[in-house]
């Protein structure tokens, strides 16, 4: 895979989030220096305001990917951030400057709304066509719908929805596609209007988390088979192998707190199967009386050798290789956080994998509020990127201290021959530092693809 040879990382772009921070700004872009010979490393260089406030910037994607790379004319030089919340839709240019981008488009909410009868829009990926694809987790009133914008790849206006028939899934989240095997694989967290105030326990038993992963088929865009992965799990980040004629891959299950392998059967439909666990720990003094993982993203390594996950709530982060899918070997464990820690509120009375609780984790005299979340791993696989926010109005709820302090990025290094990980103690970005004061740093991109954006055809 050609990108393995990419050049080492220098910036990195990471959307700040100010909504439930009680800070009335708008959510930004910051462009991150991360080059160790900078004399501005581990500082935030740029930042792009966006022009409203409320967004509830999450996730981004790139208007052109490896599914183009055969066509000299595309680009990677727009980076695509769908707005969560507000259900905008930025197109922000990186290609003039990498290291200062500016807004070059904004999609109106009423336009997602009134052509695709969606909202909350989530993942973006190019397509091979030149398009840009957006998963979104509802309809406009907030109710559970999982369809997908379209948007011209030239214009970025939007064309419609990729979903054709009758058949839609009752959520949404994430997606995946493998051409190869004509399939297209998309996730579900929940119902918008639930879970978007934060997470009620009273919800679960209800039917308003998601339990399938829902299979697609690539060529005629129809809904064609769920794959039940339990009640309440809440199937987040889906992750095909990066080897494109690979029919495999896995999803991470926040609420279960499961790893799920799935894959193409001999009969021609696709299947799950439950690879790893994380056990559920028993506490006092907290929400309930058993403490989840909670797997919040995952990634695979681009040489396809491991796997990475965040236990948001356990404070962990996970290293399994899986040179065997159906049989995962957890090789590197580290713990930057999470609400187990000494001292803290919470007491474990039960718990099958630990002796004791953890310590609290500081870093450069600094105790990180929040647990590891999203994470983006450099292209040689040596370094692994963490930031601790998950979404704003669960930091608010879960960490409390999270929007007050703002949230972190961390940086491990891996070991690629054994396995392992050590947090790099001369790595800091702390976005409680900003000048508008402390916010919510997300998703992590890399200028020119990184592992979770690419989709080799």
């Amino acid at each position: 895979v050609s990108v393995l040879k990419g050049p080492r990382e220098e910036i990195v772009y990471v959307p700040c989030i100010y909504r439930n921070t009680g800070r009335k700004k708008p959510d930004f872009l910051a462009t991150v220096d991360v080059n160790p010979q900078s004399p501005r490393y581990c500082q935030v260089i740029h930042r792009l305001a966006m022009p409203n406030l409320g967004d509830e910037l999450h996730h981004s994607g790139w208007n052109a990917c490896s599914s183009c790379f055969g066509d000299a004319t595309k680009k990677r030089n727009r980076l695509i951030l769908p707005s969560l919340i507000s259900s905008r839709i930025y197109v922000v240019d990186v290609g003039t400057d990498l290291r200062a981008p500016r807004l070059f488009k904004v999609v109106n909410p009423e336009d997602v709304f009134w052509k695709c009868n969606l909202g909350y829009p989530h993942t973006s990926h190019c397509l091979g066509s030149g398009e840009i694809m957006i998963s979104t987790l509802g309809d406009p009133a907030g109710s559970g719908k999982g369809g997908f914008i379209l948007l011209d790849g030239e214009t970025f206006e939007i064309k419609g929805n990729w979903e054709k028939g009758d058949k839609v899934p009752p959520m949404g989240y994430d997606f995946w596609y493998q051409p190869r095997h004509n399939v297209l694989i998309s996730t579900e967290w929940g119902i918008p209007k639930c879970l978007g105030y934060g997470f009620d326990p009273n919800d679960l038993k209800k039917g308003r988390y998601g339990r399938r992963l829902n299979v697609w088929d690539w060529t005629t865009h129809t809904y064609v088979q769920a794959i039940d992965v339990g009640e309440d799990a809440a199937p987040l980040e889906i992750r095909f192998l990066h080897n494109p004629d690979a029919a495999e891959g896995f999803v991470g299950c926040t609420i279960s707190s499961a790893i799920h392998r799935f894959y193409k059967t001999e009969r021609g439909d696709w299947a799950a199967e439950k690879v790893i666990q994380v056990p559920s720990k028993k506490v006092e003094g907290w929400l309930l009386p058993e403490m989840p993982g909670f797997i919040t993203d995952i990634l695979i390594s681009l040489d396809d050798r491991f796997l990475y996950f965040s236990n948001w709530l356990h404070g962990d982060i996970r290293q399994y290789d899986i040179s065997n899918t159906r049989q995962p070997k957890l090789v590197g464990q580290v713990f930057v956080g999470g609400s187990i820690a000494k001292g803290g509120p919470v007491t474990v009375c039960g718990d099958e994998e630990l002796q004791s609780q953890p310590d609290p984790f500081f870093i450069k005299g600094k105790r990180v509020p929040g647990g590891p979340q999203m994470i983006q791993l450099s292209l040689d696989g040596k370094r692994l990127y963490v930031t601790t926010s998950l979404y704003s109005a669960w930091d608010r709820q879960f960490y409390p201290d999270l929007p007050r302090d703002g949230s972190v990025m961390l940086q491990l290094d891996v070991d690629t021959v054994q396995g392992g990980l050590t947090v790099n103690r001369s790595f800091l970005v702390d976005f409680g530092k900003e000048p508008d004061g402390p916010c919510l740093a997300h998703e992590i991109r890399y200028p020119g693809g990184d592992c979770t954006s690419d989709i080799w055809v």
